[in-house]
């Protein structure tokens, strides 16, 4: 006895699906293509970190140690020296003194860069009362500190005689310290500027084509901090090694504290041609992205340097910076922006 299958179709019962249409259904998901400024953010959390307390006095009790051990060893070395022979001990005892010589030339030459540091700090926070205050005697007092700071700069003279012809006809403070921005800062803004877009062209560069670990982070560090150093000097607050690291910790501590370290309103622009260039390299978006923070570290660098805050000169566009230092590096034009 055989049993007969029927065929015909099959028809499988779905639970819930009788209303879902091609147009009431759900979005596919677009994946974000967005490139993110990976190497700037761990850049400036590198440098803006504080270490604890107990590190510090790790790090402090090891140098001592360290130093402690050489000078005994050196003192040692030199009069056991010495007393064989009278000749090679006297030689040593000279190139001994001319090293300890030119530590002292060196921890000098830190005193004086952290105080022209604060010398300009000391501007900055003159020029902030007298334009609360309105108070043109302090006005001008700070317009004689700025003089002063550039007397010897022969970039400035042509400003500072400009400035000096016309401050005795103005009896405002604002406007005198806008008269000292417009003449004397002005030109140094220009050079500010031009080393802004460099720092960014080079972290650009970097993180767009060098494919090994770690490599755009210490360039974006390395480049961000020449970057400050330079722009302290344009501005006349010239510093040291350890000067530069802490104006930078100063200037990344900020950018940090604040969330500027991120991309925000003022770099949309980049982010759309970051965009762009992800679709075909997601390291050229990146690159872009990362040029455009390396610019946003600039322009508070000349905000923390710069003796006057930006009243009547306009503060530096991010996105103008970047257009200006990025375009045609990855095949960008001024559309991208």
């Amino acid at each position: 006895m055989t049993s007969k299958i029927k065929s015909g179709p099959v028809l499988f019962d779905l639970d819930d699906t009788d209303d879902v249409t091609p147009s009431t259904a759900p979005p596919v998901p677009e994946l974000d293509v967005t490139p993110t400024p990976a190497a700037m953010q761990r850049m400036a959390s590198l440098a803006a970190k504080r270490p604890n307390r107990l590190a510090r006095w790790f790090w402090g009790l090891l140098v001592s140690l360290i130093g402690f051990l050489i000078g005994v060893a050196a003192w040692d070395f030199v009069f056991g020296l010495l007393d064989r022979s009278p000749i090679l001990g006297w030689v040593a005892i000279v190139l001994t003194g001319l090293f300890c010589g030119v530590l002292l030339l060196i921890t000098l030459r830190e005193m004086a860069a952290f105080g022209r540091l604060r010398r300009v700090d000391r501007i900055q926070n003159g020029a902030a009362e007298a334009l609360i205050d309105h108070n043109l005697a302090h006005a001008r007092e700070v317009t004689g500190q700025i003089t002063a700071l550039y007397r010897r700069r022969d970039d400035t003279r042509w400003g500072r005689q400009a400035f000096g012809e016309k401050q005795g006809a103005v009896l405002d403070a604002d406007a005198l310290l806008g008269l000292a921005e417009t003449t004397i800062l002005a030109p140094l803004d220009a050079r500010a500027r031009l080393e802004v877009e460099a720092a960014a062209r080079k972290v650009a560069t970097v993180t767009a084509i060098v494919p090994l670990a770690l490599a755009d982070v210490f360039t974006a560090l390395t480049a961000n901090m020449a970057m400050i150093r330079r722009i302290a000097e344009i501005y006349e607050g010239r510093s040291g090694t350890l000067g530069t690291w802490r104006l930078t910790k100063q200037v990344l501590s900020h950018l940090v504290a604040t969330g500027a370290v991120a991309v925000g309103d003022d770099l949309i622009g980049s982010i759309a041609g970051g965009g762009v260039l992800s679709k075909v390299s997601r390291r050229f978006g990146e690159g872009v992205i990362n040029g455009a923070l390396t610019a946003r570290v600039g322009v508070a660098a000349m905000e923390v340097c710069r003796p006057l805050a930006f009243t009547a000169e306009p503060k530096p566009s991010v996105t103008s910076l970047v257009k200006r230092s990025l375009t045609g590096l990855f095949g960008l034009t001024s559309k991208d922006h």
